[in-house]
């Protein structure tokens, strides 16, 4: 059985295909503000899945750019490497239920790799199938997958034109944040002027992706008609999960702002809504 060219497949897809020797499993738990969930993945992991550290390997150290800017493509090919990787083998990216994996996808698939997917639920619905979980830690051949550069993100002077331009921009985060609301995440309140809330989790439902109609219809509610042409997070982890989402639904080509809340709010110059 192939890999179905969806982002997202189920834990029987997965147990099917689970010893197949070309299928690579990461394990991208990581919730905040604890970070990479290592010890978790130590307790229990899905049978062959690799550990990645979101922080260290899907982001470049937080600094102006925002707290989890895109990381050089050096650092992404030796993570990828690391982890079994390849150019032309499969990938399925899994986490704990804070949208993590969906970052491993979305970067990869910006660097080229045309086989990468997402498993619906998470590892809590795998156990839920009754899929079987390992403990320690796997090791992996390493693989020769290359990125040279990342393809699908705009930065914060084009976010800000695409937004003066009449475009719709989504901001992932809890209406709360979005609305002004205090958050130690934030470097202050608000949003950037002009963006719609759709918060990533209403995107999903116990771990799982909402069918594709309800998608498109709180899609459409949030924009009030036009198909997005951007998401934004706090940092550039959960608008990925977003993207995810959409790109279920049959919404393609939305762009991330990698640096999002993070990297606009830091620059005073830049304007605040609340």
């Amino acid at each position: 059985m192939h890999q179905p060219n969806l982002p997202f497949v189920s834990p029987s897809w997965l147990k099917d295909q689970l010893h197949e020797p070309d299928l690579t499993i990461l394990d991208v738990r990581w919730v905040l503000p604890d970070g990479a969930d290592q010890a978790g993945y130590q307790e229990a992991h899905i049978p062959g899945a690799r550990f990645i550290d979101l922080d260290r390997e899907l982001a470049d150290p937080p600094g102006p750019p925002g707290r989890h800017p895109l990381p050089s493509a050096e650092r992404f090919s030796k993570a990828m490497q690391q982890a079994g990787v390849s150019q032309g083998g499969r990938v399925l990216a899994y986490d704990g239920g804070s949208g993590a994996a969906a970052r491993a996808w979305w970067l990869l698939r910006a660097a080229g790799h045309g086989r990468t997917t997402v498993l619906d639920g998470g590892l809590a619905g795998w156990r839920a199938f009754g899929g079987p979980v390992e403990s320690g830690e796997a090791t992996a051949e390493p693989g020769d997958f290359v990125a040279s550069s990342f393809q699908g993100w705009v930065s914060a002077d084009q976010t800000a034109e695409l937004l003066a331009a009449g475009a719709a921009v989504l901001d992932a985060r809890s209406h709360e944040r979005f609305g002004g609301a205090h958050s130690p995440f934030d470097p202050r309140p608000g949003h950037i002027p002009g963006a719609r809330s759709l918060p990533w989790t209403e995107a999903y439902r116990d771990g799982d992706v909402v069918v594709p109609e309800k998608l498109v219809a709180r899609s459409h509610k949030a924009t009030g008609g036009p198909a997005p042409m951007v998401a934004y997070c706090g940092s550039g982890v959960t608008a990925c999960s977003l993207i995810l989402a959409l790109e279920s639904a049959g919404i393609h080509g939305v762009l991330l702002y990698p640096g999002s809340w993070s990297e606009w709010a830091q620059d005073p110059e830049r304007p605040a809504e609340v």
